[in-house]
């Protein structure tokens, strides 16, 4: 286990590395953990990579997060980055072999520091995962950011102006040629496995994404999770719009959730996108925002009401804050398709 000290924000955190063992996966999965030194832990936090993201692109919001006092734990999904065991079309994963890694790490830290909240911080699938295991997913509270349903049509225009070429052609014919999705070299979302692949673009390409294509298995899970709900959806998001965030919403029917647009005027240089909030540059602006949210949670403050069986496009809560933005679905946004590769 490597250990190693650092600095931010003034103060002293120190990283360690750890490897657990999933059930099913081909090795153990990479851990990394991130907590303030000489000051008390007031909670636990793991951040959910985006789809092809490694862990490591998360490092800096997890070191500010520590300096504020949270442990914070990322990792990487097995079959990509650093957990990745062997050649990459070796690799036997799928989106909801990645739902039973997630479950497993949030137990894990549960676990390791029983009696401390934990929350989540889901960047774009981070987000989608947690709900497939239901009651069964042992967090405190989950922040969505920059996050939705990943039907095509609800696409940010940037992405959909191309995602059937990459759905109906790209994808499909690299995967098949390879045995994966070689996709880092070409800019193009990173190294995936071909079982994640494949899931993705069924989920993809069905209204009512992965509850469609696995059916009521999958909206029951979403049913049963019962922890607040936050979702940031990001004005000029290249892929997630503000509809796809809403989607995604709507499936913790039961869960406590609140909406909030996150607007470029507020940051540096006016550009967030897919990847921006998890910018160094954005934790004078944007990441306070996120610790007041957790900060709210961790001193038991009052959550809105779960939405029942209405859907977040026809809550009080999404019509609230379309009137405050004027925007449902036309964001503007630059970026390459579906490149999750910060």
């Amino acid at each position: 286990m490597a250990d190693a000290r650092t600095a931010s924000q003034g103060v002293e955190v120190r990283w360690q590395a750890s490897a657990l063992q999933v059930a099913g996966a081909a090795g153990p999965l990479a851990l990394r953990h991130c907590q303030p030194v000489d000051q008390q832990v007031l909670g636990q936090i793991i951040i959910a990579a985006a789809v092809g993201v490694p862990q490591r692109f998360y490092t800096p919001l997890a070191q500010w997060l520590a300096a504020h006092g949270y442990a914070v734990t990322t990792f990487d999904y097995r079959g990509h980055a650093e957990s990745l065991q062997g050649p990459l079309k070796q690799a036997r994963a799928n989106l909801l072999d990645w739902a039973a890694d997630c479950a497993a790490v949030a137990q894990h830290q549960r676990q390791h520091m029983p009696g401390v909240p934990l929350y989540w911080i889901g960047h774009s699938v981070g987000a989608q995962l947690p709900g497939i295991h239901g009651s069964n997913m042992s967090i405190d509270g989950m922040l969505a950011i920059a996050s939705g349903s990943g039907y095509w049509r609800d696409n940010a225009p940037p992405t959909r102006r191309k995602v059937l070429l990459w759905w109906h052609v790209i994808a499909p014919v690299v995967t098949t040629l390879y045995g994966c999705f070689p996709g880092k070299k070409w800019g193009l979302v990173g190294d995936l496995p071909a079982g994640v692949v494949w899931q993705w673009r069924a989920w993809c390409m069905h209204p009512n994404y992965g509850i469609g294509v696995e059916g009521e298995v999958l909206r029951t899970a979403y049913a049963a999770a019962r922890y607040p709900l936050h979702a940031f959806s990001v004005e000029d998001d290249e892929m997630m719009s503000w509809r796809s965030t809403a989607s995604l919403v709507s499936w913790y029917r039961n869960c406590p959730q609140s909406m909030e647009r996150l607007r470029m005027l507020e940051v540096p240089g006016r550009r967030i996108g897919h990847f921006g909030f998890f910018r160094a540059e954005m934790a004078s602006c944007l990441w306070p925002r996120a610790l007041a949210v957790l900060e709210r949670w961790r001193c038991g403050e009052s959550q809105l009401t779960p939405k029942g069986q209405l859907s977040a496009g026809t809550s009080s809560t999404f019509s609230k804050m379309a009137r405050s933005t004027g925007v449902v679905d036309n964001q503007p946004g630059q970026g390459e398709l579906f490149s999750e590769n910060p």
